[in-house]
């Protein structure tokens, strides 16, 4: 999913020559996908619990590839655009599923936390992966290559994905909250879609949507959402922390490659390349995390994560030049925040996951996803803000300005979160399950 998104970034300046598409309608190609991807994560994870998590995962699978053929066939921007959403929807499904069989495969413990850091060391590489390939095949191949690069890799995870446990769901409880789901996934994608376009009006009626959610909750007999769930501190704590962590990371991506495109005049390609070398810090830390959480302890290395992120974010802010060079500016910022990313995103997940049991680990999936979404979204309508605020003029040093103003803004959300996360106590551990003699029959 993540290689999905740099991929298709990295393509749409083709795109809008191609499809005669101007800045406005090239903006939707890209929100269509978080405005489906951030409404359906909730429903997603629960979906997985109810109906099997490796049913859902191949369904989104396949949503996600016949999306793409559609994208690669579009001939109009509104044809893009809607297949774009349709991608987000299934991406949705496979990355709540995918997520929630990493917590059933690992239960909590060293062995979960080696696998969430491979599982953050898989996020950079495919980062990387995405940018690169989304040059090279919209140069080589033209940018409808890049959708088909989709379909191929959905087939060849739904193959692999029939090794996978079905995700016995048999102790779930039967029945469907269908108001529950109708309500969060409307209330949810309205907000996704006021926070990309700026829509006080859809933010309002989204608010109602959800807050009609919540009082579903409280008078269905199966709800989506179990009050009881989001009364456990450690998960709504280390949800918020991974929400400002994301308002930090993500935008951080974005204005990076945006400074080095526009200031510093490199290629699309070669600026999305001048994020490697944080990758690849990323993809070595990660597998390290589970180490440093047994030796610190979880809280101890979730403060030490958001004090790089700060820290990192700070020096990047101040690094910027409206003159220099990828060396003097942003390489040495990076290599600190690609030690930072893991430790944050690891240890945030390890301890809004530790309370779920078997029967809710697509619902905690969920709920992870959908905080981290809506703060990559909510951080990048806030920093954006904050960079057009101060760059009053079209130059280098007016931009590089905005650039710094912004960065400094995210350095204050990973601030905060170092502050809140020395209040998180150990997460009580899940209630063991049932002992089974025998596999579940697949789903």
């Amino acid at each position: 999913m993540v290689m999905d998104t740099a991929v298709t970034n990295v393509a749409l300046p083709s795109i809008g020559h191609d499809l005669g598409a101007g800045s406005a309608a090239l903006s939707w190609v890209a929100n269509a996908y978080l405005i489906t991807f951030g409404g359906l994560l909730l429903l997603g994870g629960r979906g997985a619990d109810l109906l099997g998590h490796r049913r859902v995962f191949t369904a989104g699978l396949a949503l996600l590839a016949a999306a793409s053929v559609a994208g690669g066939l579009a001939q109009t921007t509104g044809a893009l655009v809607a297949a774009r959403a349709a991608q987000g929807a299934g991406a949705a499904l496979a990355a709540a599923a995918a997520f929630a069989l990493l917590l059933l495969l690992f239960p909590d413990g060293p062995a979960r936390h080696r696998a969430l850091g491979a599982f953050a060391a898989m996020g950079g590489l495919g980062g990387v992966l995405g940018t690169a390939l989304g040059g090279v095949l919209t140069d080589l191949l033209g940018w409808r290559s890049t959708f088909w690069l989709n379909v191929a890799a959905a087939a060849v995870l739904g193959l692999l994905a029939l090794r996978l446990p079905a995700g016995g769901t048999r102790d779930a409880e039967p029945g469907f909250d269908l108001l529950g789901a109708l309500t969060v996934t409307g209330g949810l994608g309205l907000v996704a879609y006021a926070l990309v376009g700026h829509d006080p009006l859809a933010g309002a009626a989204g608010a109602l949507l959800l807050a009609a959610f919540a009082v579903t909750e409280t008078r269905t007999a199966r709800p989506l959402v179990p009050p009881a769930v989001l009364r456990r501190p450690a998960l709504r704590l280390a949800g918020g922390l991974g929400a400002l962590a994301q308002m930090t990371l993500f935008p951080m991506f974005f204005l990076v490659s945006l400074y080095l495109q526009s200031v510093l005049g490199q290629s699309p390609l070669t600026g999305g390349l001048g994020l490697l070398p944080l990758s690849l810090v990323v993809v070595a830390t990660a597998p390290l995390t589970g180490r440093l959480i047994g030796r610190l302890g979880l809280a101890r290395t979730m403060t030490l994560g958001f004090v790089l992120l700060c820290a990192g974010t700070v020096w990047l802010a101040l690094a910027l030049r409206p003159h220099g060079t990828f060396a003097t500016t942003v390489l040495a910022p990076s290599l600190v925040l690609g030690a930072a990313l893991p430790l944050v995103m690891v240890t945030t997940n390890v301890a809004a996951t530790a309370e779920a049991t078997p029967e809710e680990t697509g619902l905690a999936s969920g709920l992870v996803n959908t905080g981290q979404q809506f703060g990559s979204v909510l951080g990048l309508a806030v920093v954006v803000a904050v960079a057009t605020a101060r760059t009053g003029t079209a130059t280098p040093q007016a931009a590089t300005a905005g650039f710094r103003a912004a960065l400094l803004t995210g350095a204050a959300f990973a601030a905060a979160a170092a502050l809140l996360s020395v209040r998180l106590g150990r997460p009580a551990p899940a209630p063991a399950p049932p002992r089974q003699d025998r596999v579940p029959d697949p789903r």
